[in-house]
């Protein structure tokens, strides 16, 4: 673009803003503008950069008019602070163009506080310097509303299906001419093993559009789980015309991918109408993916039915959750455990990612030996301390109780409703259970006195002996240390390391507390701290329940007085 000097042709001038507008695909009023803005730096470049000058073009006929506007303020006026070379706070200067009353009065006979005057600057030519400079500042102004025109153009296209031709390609990203804008795809949103040469042609995927300082940046590809989807769209009318949704799409680029779909009309078939007649449908998805095979599954509300749909091929014979850690647990029948891990965990990972949770696979055989090693731990359990033979242990655990604590305070008519037992043993066998309990957490206070554990930490509502021991093995000794904790620190907690989710565990990992209960255990401690101040009443259903987590805590009490 060439500016010699604002006697330029008038119609010349509009005439160059006519054709960088249309060349960058920008507003006429912007270019004209930016001209305006460089016109202006060269006339106070020219008449000095104290004066106020102001350039208008007239977008009709072109004519350029340089005028220099002149403010009168106060004398004694202030315009703030400013910083010196040596860092002090200093007066600030006037802006350009205004002058002190006094100055005005030498200069303008009806000069007045407030008054603005504007004088008309003759036609001048641009020197080399200024003729550069304007060509920057136009150059400048051009290209950042350049960008702003693409972002605003593409940040409303993020999740569609974009073709552009290969621009060039740099270190394995590739730049992408998208006509209106430029996008790029990075080495890892590509396909495995996909090459692309200059001049190529290309569908992307937009999955971000990001505002930065060197221009808007336009992120493609064709690893995203969106643009298989996207693809679905436009090959299956259905999915297009919303009749079929597709709910989850877990992507291993190039190489396999699950998708979850669910129909909204009970007489379509999801999963048949993306498959389509012979397959067309989905191979021609998998001929844009470079082969890459592709799971199409039902897709259920109920999310251990989901589970189960997702490690197809493989078939299931239990599913075990964990909501709270939204871990699950899968057993398999023994042959079936490679097709359901899949080569390289690629199945189980890729079903991992389509449902959202954790998944663990064990073999049926695995789980019966699990099943065997807990029924032989927990009879051996009872043996010890109920002093009981196998056979009745053995019942014990095949009627349902896990734990001493169960015997201790269930209600004796259902030990003695087992078969074989009266009620005299199972009198016997509760009271012994108890004295076990008794003896128990006489050995627990005994430790937590080692430990240090204050007495105080006791009277904790919901801290008995073996939690008072379990903190204390955790350097929680005071009321005032267990106050200063979060949940995570009871329960434990889970972070990434080396790309996989490992779990931390918590100082009464063993106890098994709910979210609310160890929230519960810090508010009550705080209670006692007096830092918050105690609910009025605390609901039944939500205090913590002494046979459930706590259990043994009147027990233990009396064997601490005693």
């Amino acid at each position: 673009m060439s500016l010699t000097g604002i006697s330029a042709n008038r119609l010349e001038l509009l005439q160059i803003a006519d054709a960088v507008a249309r060349e960058k695909s920008i507003d006429r009023e912007i270019v004209i503008e930016a001209i305006e803005e460089a016109i202006q730096k060269g006339a106070r470049a020219r008449y000095g950069a104290d004066h106020d000058i102001r350039v208008h073009i007239d977008q009709k006929t072109g004519e350029t008019i340089v005028k220099r506007v002149v403010t009168v303020v106060e004398d004694d006026a202030t315009f703030g602070m400013a910083t010196s070379e040596d860092g002090e706070e200093v007066p600030a200067e006037a802006p350009p163009g205004v002058i002190r009353l006094e100055q005005a009065k030498r200069l303008y006979t009806d000069a007045a506080v407030g008054k603005v005057y504007e004088e008309i600057l003759p036609p001048f030519e641009f020197g080399r310097v200024q003729t550069q400079m304007a060509r920057q500042v136009v150059t400048g102004k051009v290209r950042e509303a350049e960008r702003e025109r693409q972002f605003e153009e593409f940040k409303d296209r993020v999740g569609e299906i974009v073709n552009g031709v290969v621009k060039r390609v740099e270190y394995g990203n590739v730049v992408v001419d998208l006509g209106r804008g430029e996008g790029i795809m990075r080495r890892d949103q590509s396909i495995p093993r996909e090459n692309f040469n200059l001049g190529d042609r290309i569908r992307c995927y937009i999955y971000d559009v990001r505002r930065e300082t060197k221009g808007p940046q336009i992120l493609l590809s064709r690893a995203h789980g969106g643009f298989m989807a996207k693809l679905f769209a436009q090959e299956v009318p259905e999915v297009y015309d919303g009749v079929i949704e597709i709910r989850a799409v877990a992507r291993d680029p190039g190489s396999r991918a699950k998708m979850a779909v669910v129909s909204n009309d009970s007489s379509i078939d999801p999963v048949g109408a993306c498959v389509g007649m012979r397959g067309s449908r989905v191979q021609a998805v998998v001929a844009e993916l470079q082969g890459e095979k592709i799971d199409i599954i039902q897709w259920s509300p109920d999310e251990a039915t989901f589970i189960v749909n997702g490690l197809a091929p493989a078939e299931v014979s239990k599913v075990v959750m964990d909501e709270e850690d939204e871990r699950v647990e899968v057993v398999v029948p023994d042959e079936q455990l490679s097709l359901a891990i899949g080569r390289r965990g690629q199945n189980v990972r890729l079903a991992s990612q389509l449902t959202g949770w954790q998944i663990d696979i064990m073999t049926e055989s695995q789980e019966s030996e699990r099943r065997q090693r807990e029924f032989a731990e927990r009879t051996a359990l009872f043996q010890e301390a109920l002093d009981v033979d196998e056979v009745i242990a053995q019942l014990l655990v095949t009627e349902g109780f896990a734990t001493v604590e169960d015997v201790a305070f269930v209600d004796v008519s259902e030990i003695a409703s087992i078969e074989g037992f009266d009620e005299d043993t199972g009198a016997e066998i509760q009271a012994r259970a108890q004295e076990y309990l008794d003896k128990e957490a006489a050995e627990y206070d005994a430790k937590r006195r080692e430990l240090g554990v204050e007495d105080a930490l006791l009277e904790v509502p919901g801290v008995t002996l073996s939690i008072a021991v379990a903190l204390g093995e955790g350097d929680v000794k005071t009321v005032e240390n267990l106050a200063d904790l979060v949940p995570d620190d009871l329960r434990g907690w889970f972070e990434s390391k080396n790309g996989e989710r490992v779990r931390e565990p918590g100082i009464l990992e063993a106890f098994n507390l709910e979210p609310q209960d160890a929230e519960l255990l810090i508010m009550r401690a705080r209670v006692a701290m007096g830092w918050i101040e105690a609910p009025p009443e605390e609901p039944e259903e939500e205090a913590i329940e002494e046979t459930d987590i706590f259990a043994q805590a009147e027990l233990e009490g009396e064997a601490r007085d005693a």
